[in-house]
């Protein structure tokens, strides 16, 4: 008993003088600063852990100006790839010794963002990170005086270094790019919904690359990412035998496919299919299902990164190439 009470009450003096260094060093150690000998650090960690001491978080804030806390500010969506992207992002930051305080914005009203952002930075975090869907919410947060980096997940054109991606646009190529040298000719897409950077980047390489082939573009239908309206979009939809369509993501896909077979339509036989994200269920549908995988792990990573430069070097910055996308062909796309 006596133990605990002591490690209860101990302090960063108690640690010093165990330890046989002054508080200072015991300080340096604790906020991970140069100048302390490799031997100097170990005999000070180890008196910190015969102590079981820990530092109490608003007085190390108080010394560094710093909270080791990031705001993460999540869509009010359970879709796939912003669900992913943010649970990287929480293991990223944990690696690194940050904690995560994370809200949704459920909207882009430009009140709403601003209640969300500003209660975060009440709670003195070190940064705030965005993962974009909806380019609205990327303009109110930009036009924000935050006072603290801000680094944002957004498949744009425009490179910035505060902004990470993964390659959409590329991604959407290759898809496109694989139905034409199975030899089809008329591909559609069905896209995203319209103000969502990951939609916009996949209609223009969807465009592009039909463009550069000189095949025929018709106009996307939306959905909303959601299973239900791709078999919706997927009933009424303006394809034949030998077309192939690329759907904006697997879960669409997965609509598609169960709407072209009440329509009497074999994938791939008839038409063929592809999606993108490379969701878990995607290897087991019937047929399994070629798609476009993104790196979310590599992405979360390189998110934290990002924070971490922008917090301690600033005059860092540098913009990033995005992540590249891999091309997974299954039995819904073969010849």
């Amino acid at each position: 008993m006596s133990d605990e009470r002591g490690a209860k009450s101990a302090n960063i003096f108690d640690v010093a003088r165990l330890a046989g260094v002054s508080h200072q060093t015991v300080s340096r150690v604790l906020n991970d600063l140069p100048n302390v000998r490799p031997a100097t650090r170990a005999r000070v960690e180890q008196a910190m852990a015969q102590l079981r001491y820990s530092p109490s978080p608003a007085a190390r804030a108080l010394v560094t100006k710093r909270t080791r806390t990031i705001g993460l500010v999540t869509p009010g969506t359970a879709d796939f790839g912003p669900t992913s992207i943010a649970m990287h992002f929480n293991v990223a930051a944990r690696v690194e010794r940050y904690s995560v305080d994370s809200v949704t914005a459920p909207d882009t009203d430009a009140a709403s963002i601003r209640s969300v952002v500003e209660g975060l930075l009440r709670q003195r975090v070190d940064a705030i990170v965005l993962v974009v869907t909806d380019l609205g919410v990327l303009e109110v947060v930009r036009g924000l005086d935050l006072g603290v980096p801000m680094v944002a997940a957004a498949a744009t054109q425009r490179r910035h270094p505060q902004l990470v991606s993964i390659d959409q646009y590329r991604g959407a190529r290759a898809a496109v790019r694989h139905l034409v040298e199975l030899g089809h000719r008329r591909i559609l897409h069905i896209a995203g919904p319209p103000r969502n950077p990951d939609a916009i980047e996949r209609i223009r390489g969807w465009r592009d690359e039909l463009a550069a082939r000189q095949l025929a573009v018709a106009e996307p239908p939306h959905g909303d990412w959601t299973a239900a309206s791709g078999a919706e979009i997927g009933r009424t939809l303006d394809v034949a035998r030998g077309d192939a369509v690329f759907a904006g993501n697997d879960h669409m896909a997965i609509g598609l496919l169960s709407a072209l077979r009440a329509r009497g339509l074999q994938v791939p036989e008839d038409v063929a299919v592809v999606g993108f994200d490379d969701v878990p269920e995607a290897a087991y549908l019937s047929p399994p299902l070629t798609t476009v995988r993104q790196d979310f792990r590599a992405l979360g990573e390189l998110m934290m990164q990002k924070v971490l430069l922008a917090v301690e070097e600033p005059d860092g910055l540098t913009e990033d190439t995005p992540l590249p996308t891999h091309l997974i062909v299954r039995e819904s796309s073969r010849r």
